[in-house]
């Protein structure tokens, strides 16, 4: 081989080198910016998922209103709120469960002390949508402390409400549902923190099946407010 043909072939393997490593460096740029870019995308997923979802649980729409606890009577309550979130109420609570017919308010009013929930729909809500609220009731939040019943002329579809906080969806499907029930039942305001919601002075009957109970005179004892059992311990 001359040197002539030996110089030229050491040229063209030298541009072969570089041109292999001009590739090698594209490559590895597009493989970076695209990798770039699949973060970018997830980061940008990500932070519109949570500013949307931060924006569905929002609970600014919440209606708060101080009422003084402790306040048994035996009679009707006149009540400001359509339902009530407090104030006046009976001697007896309501047991925390879910009915199908209302329920007298001075009972749930009752509850809402204890650090209940409640949940109420309008009479006329489809079928489907109240299987779905009951869905929401039984798996959110604690069962002890929660109430589920019809409202008639309700100014929503639906209205949740604890002690002295308030809040009107138009659908059971709405987080806000959720959200209201994670924070205000048992909440800081509940004039009675761990006060059973059950118990044998609970009221299991609705407003169809019972009238309020009178108020307790002579040797009657009034309903005992007792401690909600822990885990594990049975009520008493």
């Amino acid at each position: 081989m001359t040197k002539e043909k030996a110089h030229a072939r050491r040229e063209h393997l030298q541009k072969m080198r570089a041109e292999q490593k001009r590739k090698e460096r594209r490559a590895a740029l597009l493989m970076w910016g695209a990798g770039g870019l699949i973060v970018v995308l997830l980061v940008g997923v990500v932070g519109f998922y949570l500013v949307r979802r931060a924006e569905e649980t929002n609970l600014d729409a919440v209606v708060s209103v101080k009422y003084d606890a402790g306040q048994h009577v035996p009679n009707t309550v006149t009540y400001k709120e359509t339902p009530p979130m407090g104030g006046e109420h009976n001697n007896y609570w309501q047991q925390c469960d879910i009915y199908d017919q209302p329920i007298h308010n001075e009972h749930a009013v009752h509850s809402l002390e204890h650090g209940a929930v409640w949940i109420t729909y309008r009479p006329d809500l489809p079928k489907a949508q109240v299987d779905q609220l009951r869905e929401v009731a039984t798996s959110t939040g604690q069962q002890d402390y929660m109430l589920m019943s019809p409202f008639p002329n309700l100014p929503s579809p639906i209205v949740v409400s604890s002690w002295g906080h308030q809040l009107r969806l138009t659908g059971p499907q709405d987080p806000k549902l959720e959200a209201f029930i994670n924070r205000y039942q048992n909440g800081p305001d509940t004039p009675e923190p761990g006060a059973t919601c059950g118990g044998p002075d609970a009221i299991t009957t609705t407003a169809d099946q019972a009238p309020l109970p009178p108020e307790p005179t002579g040797n009657q004892q009034a309903p005992m407010e007792t401690l909600a059992p822990t885990p594990g311990e049975s009520q008493q």
